[in-house]
């Protein structure tokens, strides 16, 4: 059973369309990937998904009893995240506060959910020390914790490689397939090519034309087909700088 479902969505704002036509669900364990070129409505899209903003037309939702508690999100990050002072312990504990209502303190069982999210990501190690001292991997990989802490059922992650060297983008990916196959669903953006055909399940492509479906189906398609070649010429030209 899906676990979202968007149904003939319209993206944009104001009286700017950035999408329209998009079709699709998520199941419990996908692993999707969404791409396309800047300004297409992808970052859009998951703020839509999360009800931060409105569909000009059409529906997303829930299903399958998941809920907005149930949604983890990890932004682009900025230059005034990189810089944040405070400890990668206090940052992590952070997700549980859509949880915890009027209570002034995180409970026991928060501060220990925290220490497990961390413990899953490799980085209890780096509880005391300050988020600005970390590597750009290693940052990412806190706010990935944040996001499980506030949830753990559904991850949307906003191009969560940017910024990161090879190595790292590798290290990341590969973290969020490792929980991938643990059984949470993965709605990515992202431009790299070969991560989404390496870990997808799903694909969907946002343009001049909207596509939806399998990997496989993705790498067949008129898009995919298109999509590959413009990436693949791109990475030959730099080659040759």
């Amino acid at each position: 059973m899906a676990q979202l479902i968007c149904k003939d969505v319209t993206l944009g704002y104001e009286n700017i369309t950035l999408a329209k036509n998009l079709n699709f669900e998520v199941n419990k364990g996908d692993y999707l990937c969404i791409v396309g070129e800047n300004g297409t409505g992808k970052s859009t899209l998951i703020k839509t998904i999360l009800h931060l903003r409105r569909p000009l037309a059409g529906s997303i939702h829930y299903s399958d009893g998941l809920s907005d508690r149930d949604v983890g999100y990890l932004p682009q990050q900025t230059v005034v995240q990189k810089d944040f002072p405070a400890s990668v312990y206090e940052i992590v504990v952070s997700g549980f506060q859509g949880k915890m209502g009027l209570r002034p303190f995180y409970s026991k069982e928060e501060r220990e959910g925290a220490r497990r999210a961390m413990k899953r990501l490799g980085i209890e190690n780096l509880e005391n020390m300050s988020y600005m001292e970390l590597s750009g991997g290693q940052q990412q990989r806190v706010l990935l914790a944040r996001a499980l802490c506030a949830a753990d059922k559904l991850l949307l992650l906003d191009e969560p490689a940017t910024g990161l060297d090879p190595y790292g983008a590798n290290e990341m990916y590969r973290t969020i397939k490792a929980l991938n196959d643990e059984g949470i669903s993965i709605i990515m953006i992202t431009h790299d090519v070969q991560a989404a055909l390496q870990f997808a399940t799903h694909i969907l492509h946002i343009g001049s034309t909207v596509f939806f479906g399998t990997r496989e189906q993705y790498m067949q398609s008129r898009e995919g087909l298109r999509y590959i070649r413009f990436h693949e010429e791109e990475e030959r030209e730099a080659e040759n700088v």
